[in-house]
């Protein structure tokens, strides 16, 4: 073996598995480097057919652009010991030396391990100090001892010549900590600590596709997360990813402003076709800056203006967006109290059934009503159909139609934040639709774009589209890759199909909830949720995120909500294939199996 010990590493490296047609490039880095033991072309081959799961290959890119070998480290698993990984040898290309290489190569080696590995061996000659500096210094990355013995004399070997070879053993490896701890040193050293999504998932991630995310560990993971839905059609849809490259090959616009675009005038025009037409909508499209809070904000700034009062009516447990006036709106008192400032102009109101058998909107009613209950008449009501941050909390069709008429009654405009609920989540484009709304004001984003680009939208009726030129703006407005992905996208609502599979969908995971819940009556658990918006409410935030990380462990991705955390939350993609809806369902249910025969038997006394 012949590496130096690991410094800077190179981020041009592309790390994979190797097939049998990178066994003459293996043979030749080692022939024409000099150092190596060269082993027969053969034995190259085998080890990129037969071997290929303990074997990684580097690639850099040559002078020429084209793909090169940079290094190689082969390996094997013996048979009699499971848990150990045998590092036969490793081949870096002079150019490549010095960069640290050969300890990316036997990080990345062990990350893609299977899960049973737990030591490291490897034979080093007392000459070669790069090798031994190399594994020493990976055992001590990884705070494993490294035990050296006399493996072959140098007498084993015929003609002499050969020095004695020492057997590394280094373990046992946290395997957890190898699936990602590791490489999120990076993200520690120079992200801001607020980072919050990378602590539940401990992952590197690098490709996705469909409903399926992979991580730099190799490990492949069935996504019910779907971005906190920003991915309704998976990762990478074809059509999408087809009609962004063409348009940015053909050097498309990508910043606009507000100016006028062909792929503005093209999302537009479907928009309408596809969604508002169809419906009988009739609003103005407003684009804000590109996120779901700019939207809100957005709204929240006209209805004030058109009609002249302050106050606004949100709902208990409602989440809007980070930003003050959004956050103003929104129920969570961890979130709002990270605005260092007042947050004024709201009224809160109970939301459909956040008090058992209560009337939430005789009440709302009542305080309008009543010159003595000290409430303004608010310019505007805010409300989400299903609450998706606060808990999964479906409002039912009779409260929102309720609601609407209450808002008619008092001349209140209603805004309908459709942002996580919206774009098909709950089985149809809007949310709202089976209650039969007619909002004033709409706000849209997250799986608008349909392929995770920045994407919002408000829509307005056309009487209240009262701001004047420029009165509000945004520089990033245009985002024109995101209208060609959003007019790619509305091929999936042509037709009734997909709102039918999702209804579909949703009804076989419904069923895996509640079986769930019915085996574990000891979490108190209620399945909440339309759609494919579900989600398992228990009594405990902290057993829910045991329950993700448990499930994140063994593969899946989800998250929890509510304002406690006590909500394990279901987002799947409306297009997740059915075998990958199965599989995710039943990772959940072992973790729920799993973390609730940890928590101590209630004595019946």
């Amino acid at each position: 073996m012949l590496e130096t010990c690991d410094t800077e590493g190179d981020t041009r490296l592309k790390f994979r598995r190797p097939t049998a047609a990178d066994g003459a490039a293996m043979w030749r880095l080692v022939r024409d480097g000099g150092e190596l033991d060269l082993n027969s072309a053969y034995a190259y081959l085998m080890m990129g057919e037969w071997f290929a799961k303990t074997c990684l290959i580097a690639e850099g890119r040559g002078s020429d652009g084209r793909a090169r070998l940079a290094a190689f480290v082969m390996g094997f698993i013996p048979p009699e010991r499971r848990d150990t990984l045998f590092v036969w040898q490793i081949g870096v290309d002079p150019a490549y030396r010095g960069r640290g290489v050969g300890g990316r190569l036997i990080g990345e080696l062990m990350a893609r391990a299977p899960r049973e590995v737990r030591h490291l061996e490897a034979t080093v000659t007392s000459s070669n100090g790069a090798s031994e500096a190399l594994f020493r210094g990976y055992a001590r990355r990884q705070n494993c001892h490294c035990a050296v013995t006399p493996l072959f004399p140098a007498k084993s070997f015929p003609e002499g010549g050969h020095e004695t070879e020492r057997l590394f053993r280094i373990g046992p490896i946290n395997r957890f900590v190898l699936q990602g701890r590791t490489t999120l040193e990076l993200f520690e050293k120079y992200e801001s600590q607020v980072r919050s999504y990378i602590r539940a998932f401990p992952e590197v991630f690098v490709s996705a596709k469909g409903s399926r995310i992979t991580g730099r560990s190799g490990r492949e993971y069935v996504d019910f997360f779907a971005g906190a839905g920003a991915l309704n059609y998976g990762h990478n849809d074809d059509g999408m990813k087809r009609k962004l490259i063409d348009y940015i090959s053909a050097d498309g616009i990508t910043h606009s402003l507000d100016m006028a675009t062909e792929a503005k005038a093209t999302f537009l025009r479907r928009f309408n076709e596809v969604i508002l037409a169809p419906r009988g909508m009739d609003y103005k499209m407003m684009f804000p800056g590109p996120t779901g809070t700019n939207a809100v904000e957005s709204a929240l700034k006209l209805a004030r203006k058109v009609k002249g009062r302050e106050k606004v009516v949100s709902f208990t447990n409602a989440f809007h967006g980070m930003t003050l006036g959004s956050l103003a709106v929104t129920g969570n008192a961890f979130k709002r109290g990270g605005a260092g400032q007042p947050l004024g102009n709201t009224t809160f109101m109970p939301f459909c059934k956040w008090v058992d058998d209560f009337d939430s909107l005789a009440y709302f009613e009542r305080m309008l009503d009543d010159g003595g209950s000290g409430m303004d008449l608010p310019a505007a009501v805010i409300v989400e159909t299903v609450q998706g941050e606060g808990g999964v909390n479906a409002a039912s069709a009779s409260w929102l139609k309720r609601l609407q008429e209450i808002c008619r009654k008092w001349d209140i405009l209603l805004i309908v934040d459709d942002i996580q609920a919206g774009c098909g989540r709950t089985g149809t484009f809007f949310s709202f639709e089976p209650a039969g709304l007619q909002p004033d004001i709409v706000t849209l984003s997250k799986s608008l774009s349909g392929y995770g680009t920045p994407l919002a939208v408000v829509l307005i009726k056309p009487e209240l589209d009262q701001f004047g030129p420029g009165e509000h703006n945004g520089t990033f407005r245009g985002n024109n890759m995101a209208f060609v992905t959003a007019t790619e996208a509305l091929r999936f609502w042509e037709d009734d199909r997909l709102a039918k599979d999702v209804a579909r969908k949703a009804g076989v995971a419904r069923a895996a909830l509640d079986t769930i819940a019915a085996a574990h009556p000891e979490l108190e658990p209620e399945v909440r949720g339309r759609g494919l918006m579900l989600g398992i409410a228990i009594n405990s935030g902290k057993v829910a995120g045991e329950i993700c990380g448990e499930a994140f462990r063994h593969g899946l991705i989800l998250e929890t909500s509510g304002p406690d955390g006590e909500v394990v939350k279901l987002l799947p993609a409306l297009t997740i294939p059915d075998a990958d809806l199965q599989s995710g369902l039943s990772i959940l249910a072992d973790a729920f199996k799993t973390v609730a025969a940890r928590r101590p038997v209630r004595s019946a006394a």
